[in-house]
């Protein structure tokens, strides 16, 4: 197992025992319980889609104001079982 896939096991797992993500929030009857990062209605798998398609950070930095450095980190670090595909 190379070391990413270690990581990835890791974070699936924390996920699994605390059914919660550093920096990321599933609230029902907001943003359909989509996880979202936190102090916002932005939902993680619309930031991964635009990074999918090319969007920089700096440009998400720039259209979304709200958002932190911290809160892309953690939406990239978000586990992908949990994502939107």
């Amino acid at each position: 197992m190379t070391r990413s896939e270690k990581a990835q096991l890791l974070l699936w797992v924390v996920y699994d025992l605390d059914d919660a993500f550093a920096g990321i929030e599933s609230i029902p009857g907001v943003c359909g319980g989509e996880p979202c990062i936190v102090r916002t209605r932005i939902p993680v798998w619309v930031l991964e889609q635009a990074r999918r398609l090319g969007t920089s950070e700096a440009d998400l930095l720039r259209c979304y104001p709200t958002l932190r450095a911290e809160d892309l980190a953690n939406a990239w670090a978000y586990p992908l079982t949990s994502r939107r595909d």
